[in-house]
């Protein structure tokens, strides 16, 4: 069977990308599988990808490459459908809304067509329009099959199919670091400063332990200022961007999510894979869905200003002096991680489309 994922960008660094590439990889074990990325603007990929997944582009954007086609959306637009129309595979999965509505719209009716989704659409009218003519949704979470199922009001099958982690092993943490580590893209609604104010509690109570920021992004600027007003140079490391940031977390002792809303929740789901507890806001979808206080990690409320600072901080700090505690939520991650492994989720995905088919 041949079956197509189709990407914005395969070569970002995005939770969603990375949950596609792993899923890509699965299938390939058993399936003539290709990846398709509306633009190219990287000569690999950021997040490794199997060697039996084919990979072509639609619109070539590297620096001093010949472009496939001139600037502009809609010469894209008209690239896309083309490439659409004259697909040939058996099953189409797509990721972003904007590309399920143009595969409802101009994909052939025989091929099997499923919308990967993880939030809700920044557009509805045209969703709540085509979806219907797509054989199902695929959601991540029941949440989110929730939200789907009550914006399509039933006209489309919804399915909770959760992300693939990438095949095992899986780096093992000891445990033993004084490691804070959160990793994803340094944008605001991803919290990072509120991280940092934070662990200005955890470091003036435990200077010995550190925490490590993985990846980059338009915020950089303004939370190694905040690290600098702050004075904690000697206590917040900015690591840049790695695709091994599962390699990353196993060095850590606790992983930390402050995503303020809509995060996707696949660097929580990584820290697991290493045996590491998370802490996280009970408020972001993402990570609600996966961690479960006293078996995982902590969930802490939300709350105003200073007020969830001061909750967020002491959640760390008593973490941090218990390792026990810390030692027995790592077992529990690492339960959790393996229902989302390759080897879980490849099957469900085989099962839903044979299903639909």
């Amino acid at each position: 069977m041949k079956i197509t994922l189709l990407l914005s960008s395969a070569y970002g660094m995005r939770g969603d990308v990375r949950s596609t590439l792993n899923l890509a990889t699965a299938l390939s074990e058993r399936h003539d599988v290709e990846v398709i990325s509306v633009r190219r603007h990287k000569d690999r990929p950021f997040f490794p990808v199997g060697p039996d997944v084919t990979m072509r582009s639609i619109i070539d954007a590297r620096p001093g490459s010949r472009r496939l086609l001139p600037r502009g959306q809609v010469r894209a637009e008209v690239a896309l459908w083309r490439l659409l129309r004259n697909l040939k595979s058996d099953v189409l999965i797509t990721t972003r809304p904007a590309l399920g509505v143009q595969a409802a719209r101009h994909a052939p009716r025989d091929l099997l067509k499923i919308a990967r989704e993880w939030g809700r659409p920044a557009v509805p009218a045209p969703v709540k329009r085509f979806y219907p003519r797509l054989q199902a949704v695929a959601t991540a979470t029941d949440a989110a099959a929730e939200e789907w199922t009550r914006l399509l009001d039933g006209s489309s099958a919804v399915h909770t199919v959760p992300d693939a982690l990438p095949a095992g092993p899986w780096p093992r943490s000891r445990m033993d670091n004084r490691i804070v580590a959160a990793g994803g893209r340094w944008i605001p609604v991803k919290g990072y400063d509120r991280l940092i104010r934070a662990f200005a509690t955890v470091a003036d109570k435990r200077p010995d332990w550190r925490l490590r920021l993985y990846g980059g992004g338009a915020e950089e600027r303004r939370l190694r200022a905040l690290v600098r007003d702050l004075d904690l140079h000697n206590h917040v490391y900015f690591m840049g961007m790695t695709p091994d940031l599962a390699g990353e977390f196993a060095k850590a002792s606790i992983v930390v999510n402050t995503a303020r809303n809509g995060d996707l929740g696949m660097t929580v789901l990584e820290a697991m894979g290493c045996g590491v507890p998370v802490v996280a806001f009970e408020g972001s979808r993402g990570p609600t869905e996966f961690v479960a206080t006293g078996y995982n990690g902590v969930l802490v409320p939300e709350g105003d200003g200073d007020v969830e600072l001061e909750m967020f901080s002491a959640a760390l700090l008593a973490l941090i002096d218990d390792e026990r505690r810390r030692r027995s939520l790592a077992a529990g991650a690492l339960d959790t991680a393996l229902r989302h492994s390759a080897v879980e989720v490849g099957p469900q995905w085989e099962k839903l489309i044979a299903d639909l088919r």
